[in-house]
């Protein structure tokens, strides 16, 4: 398993990278996180994030070097002009081959966790995503899909909380109920898209996963 962030491309203004499993996305004076990590490896004298990924989700990200690239990212990203894709594995197989999840949310801090709930109040957020399933496995005697997501929105724990909510959780993902016993949640942010905060020119970047329950699947 790859355990170091690797760049993917950069320029003066940006960097995008494969953020690994256990790694923080942002800043920490404590713990292994991308922009140390991305300084040390580029030798830039600054790296700002502009968006986030969980510690236990591994897939690409972009980065800035500069304030400005900074800002216009961070509106970018906060105006949807972004994309997002992943790929996650599954227990069980979705009710339909496709489809749209829609939900509401409510994220409780104490607990760093997200609930599906049922009415609109105070802290509760509307959440979207669409999936298709590629393929089906077998493993641990336990039927697995892989599933291509596509974010419409962008909540905490999103991914996993939709899924687990209708007893699928994500491989891996004790948190929200998974019964596979594996050592990282089987979820990667495995394509990104977005124009250049500078020239506009329309950036895509890969990363396909094949470690652990991913490669049952290559």
């Amino acid at each position: 398993m790859q355990n170091e962030p690797s760049v993917i491309f950069q320029d003066e203004q940006i960097i995008v990278a494969y953020k690994p499993y256990g790694v923080l996305s942002e800043d920490d004076d404590k713990k292994p996180n991308m922009p140390a990590l991305l300084k040390a490896q580029t030798g830039c004298d600054e790296v700002y994030t502009v968006h986030r990924l969980d510690r236990t989700t591994q897939g690409v990200m972009v980065y800035a070097k500069t304030k400005e690239a900074a800002k216009r990212l961070s509106e970018l990203v906060q105006s949807g002009g972004s994309e997002k894709t992943y790929l996650a594995v599954i227990e069980g197989v979705p009710e339909t081959p496709e489809g749209e999840l829609c939900d509401l949310l409510y994220f409780d801090r104490s607990k760093n966790k997200s609930y599906v709930v049922k009415r609109e109040r105070r802290g509760v957020k509307l959440a979207r995503l669409y999936y298709e399933t590629l393929g089906t496995a077998q493993a641990d005697d336990r039927t697995i899909s892989l599933l291509k997501i596509r974010l419409l929105t962008g909540r905490t724990h999103q991914i996993r909380v939709q899924f687990a909510s209708r007893k699928t959780p994500l491989v891996g993902d004790r948190r929200y109920g998974s019964r596979i016993m594996c050592d990282n949640i089987q979820l990667c942010s495995s394509e990104l898209c977005f124009p250049h905060p500078f020239t506009g020119e329309e950036m895509s970047f890969a990363y396909t996963p094949t470690n652990e329950y991913f490669g049952l699947f290559s």
